[in-house]
């Protein structure tokens, strides 16, 4: 018999391997040679305007030292207003958010009620909505003629309604809150059906209550979703301008709004750079330390 004719059959990795043998050795591109695309897209799109923003904010329109317009910005009364409105603003709608919207992921999760898997599917949709549309929808209830101003003027006869909070600080917050909590919503249900429902079973069975139950097994287990969450919540509302801009709260100044002020209406380019530079190294700053304290917390 003659000698086994070799099989035509041939694996990927076999084939891999005589594709590197068939292609001579000084035609690979090293593996480095990859990242050189997308760290130029990325140097291009956002990494040389941002280079610009500083290199302005140290150069005065005037003339003068380098941190002059620093030093003008950080003297001033708007600027320490407006920093202190955009902390607590962002604090407290973090705080409302983080509150409100374990509450309804709960309330999704483990209340079982008709429609459950609808409601949480809408809160996919509902990350997609622009900031200012919310803000209309605000705006058309409690709005100066919105619709809860219209119905006190109809039953009592009154010449305006009551509800004018929408353009103050508190109707700012609203407004974040109602935006904002779905953000916090999404990694909690992700992280709510990935819980064991045995550990509740055994809980319930032995005679803790509700209260017990969330606060010993399904607080813990949410703390990295709650973490998660409410760092983009907080990172985001520091930067956010459509929702104080389709307000009208015209006495609300946060950093956001005085970058605006200051480039569009005042036209002072270096003191809009300086106000930049500092709302981007604070939200630059709380993500790294969100970073640090998830990567020793687990998360």
């Amino acid at each position: 018999m003659g000698a086994a004719e070799p099989s035509c059959r041939t694996t990927p990795r076999e084939a891999r391997q005589q594709t590197r043998r068939a292609t001579p050795q000084g035609t690979r591109l090293p593996r480095s040679v990859w990242a050189v695309p997308p760290v130029v897209v990325l140097a291009l799109v956002f990494l040389y305007p941002l280079a610009l923003v500083v290199q302005q904010s140290f150069t005065p329109a005037n003339g003068g030292g380098a941190f002059d317009a620093y030093g003008s910005v950080f003297a001033s009364a708007s600027f320490r207003e407006a920093l202190g409105t955009t902390v607590w603003l962002a604090v407290g709608a973090t705080a409302g958010c983080l509150l409100l919207g374990f509450t309804l992921a709960l309330i999704i999760a483990f209340v079982p009620f008709p429609g459950a898997r609808g409601v949480a599917r809408f809160i996919d949709v509902f990350l997609s909505f622009p900031s200012f549309l919310i803000t209309l929808a605000l705006l058309f209830i409690y709005g100066t003629v919105g619709m809860a101003n219209g119905v006190w003027t109809d039953l009592t006869g009154a010449a305006e309604g009551p509800f004018r909070f929408l353009t103050t600080p508190w109707g700012v917050l609203l407004a974040e809150i109602t935006y904002f909590t779905p953000f916090v919503m999404r990694p909690l249900l992700a992280a709510f059906s990935q819980l064991d429902g045995a550990q509740l079973e055994v809980a319930s069975s032995l005679g803790a209550r509700p209260a017990r139950i969330i606060r010993r097994v399904i607080l813990p287990e949410a703390l990295p979703a709650l973490a998660a969450g409410g760092s983009l919540v907080l990172v985001m509302c520091l930067n956010e301008f459509g929702i104080v801009l389709f307000t009208g709260a015209k006495d609300v100044s946060t950093l956001p709004m005085l970058i605006y002020g200051k480039a569009i209406l005042e036209s002072d380019y270096p003191a809009a750079c300086v106000v930049a530079v500092v709302n981007i190294a604070i939200s630059v700053g709380l993500f790294g330390l969100y970073r640090v304290v998830s990567k020793r917390a687990g998360a």
